[in-house]
Formats: structure tokens, sequence, C-alpha cells
């Protein structure tokens, strides 16, 4: 379960994005751009202590996956990785992270890839009553492949996506961060999405053993 507050943030999550996306090594532009939001999900921690939400974003003629986590202090050895720092009206100073370099993310990507963890519910938190909050996008995984697909696994990622990797409990995740939206796949596991005006799944992320 994830807990959303009817909070003002500074900077707007959408200013944020804007600001670091230029500065990327994937992204196909070094200058400023304005950024519209699709659909978003997030993954929950079990220790409910980090926020893990992952945005999907229109950004000049590219669709960008950004995920991010929020923190309420800073995340040792993750400096790399920090994106802003933001001040939440009700939770107070926050730590913005790119969650391709939070443990936290990891793990939750490892469970929605390997063990088909569903996205996490969003309840709405309005003076200590909780709303349920529609879903924006539908996410999905194929879960673990049967043993002659792990056989059969190609030995490195498939050429031409924009990926990030990390590498969690013996598996390498590619999570891929300019989206193609015409129907491609990924090896399984792999984790796709669809959303309001996307109706082809669209591949999120995948993983491949390190030692098949």
């Amino acid at each position: 379960m994830a807990l959303i507050y009817d909070a003002e943030l500074r900077p707007g999550k959408m200013e944020l994005i804007s600001g670091w996306l230029p500065g990327t090594w994937w992204f196909p532009s070094t200058e400023p751009v304005t950024v519209r939001k699709l659909a978003s999900f997030r993954f929950d921690d079990p220790d409910g202590e980090v926020g893990v939400e992952t945005t999907i974003v229109e950004a000049g003629s590219a669709v960008v996956q950004v995920p991010l986590t929020y923190r309420g202090a800073p995340l040792e050895g993750a400096e790399q990785f920090l994106i802003n720092e933001m001040e939440h009206s009700v939770l107070g100073h926050r730590w913005v992270y790119d969650a391709l370099g939070d443990p936290v993310y990891a793990r939750a990507l490892e469970a929605a890839l390997l063990s088909r963890q569903p996205q996490a519910a969003q309840y709405l938190d309005n003076d200590g009553a909780r709303e349920l909050l529609p879903e924006t996008m539908q996410v999905s995984s194929t879960g673990m492949p049967d043993g002659a697909g792990l056989v059969e696994a190609p030995a490195s990622d498939p050429e031409g996506w924009a990926t990030s990797v990390l590498t969690e409990g013996g598996w390498e995740f590619s999570v891929v961060r300019l989206l193609d939206l015409d129907g491609r796949t990924a090896p399984d596991p792999s984790l796709t999405a669809t959303w309001e005006g996307q109706e082809i799944p669209v591949v999120l992320a995948w993983g491949l053993p390190l030692n098949p």
C-alpha cells in the first residue's frame, strides 16, 4: 500500500523531472524541456519509509520512464543519483533520487519481475481517512520463464534500447528509459504497462540471470 497526501511540493515533480532530463546521458536533448505527465504507478516499500514511484512523461518527441524514490534523509553512497531536494508540506524535507541507485527500488523491481508482485494500491490520506485512488496505468509481469526459457535466454540485452542496468539477487535488470510505444518485446521475465491512450503493452524492464 502507498499512502498519498494532498500536499504542496516545492519544486513540483514535473519541474524536478524537466530540470533533470537534459543532464542525463540517455535523453536526446541537452536543452530545457517541458514535460507532461501521462501516468504513474508505485511499488511498495515493506518498511514504509521510502516512496517508490515511476512516472511516464512526454518530453518533446520522447516518452520517458522516470523511476524515483523519495526519502526523509540522504541515502549514503548515492550522491550521484540525487536528482534534487524538495519540500513536502506534510512530510517535510525530502531527498529525491533516480531510483536506479536505490536498493529499495532494486528489491521492488526484483519482486515485480520474478515474483509478479503487483503495483501498490494507492490511498489518499484525507485527515486520517483513506480513499482508494484509481490506477492511471496497468502494470503486468510475465514472471519467471520456465527452465527451458532460462537456458535459451539471450547472452546479452537486446540492442537499441536506452536502458540503465542494476543487479540484484543474481540477476541483471534493464530498465528502459526512452520507451518504445510500438509493441517491441523483451526477454522474459519482463515488465510491461498500458495507460490511457496506449493500448499496446510497453516494455518497462526485463531481467537476465547473471549465471544462467
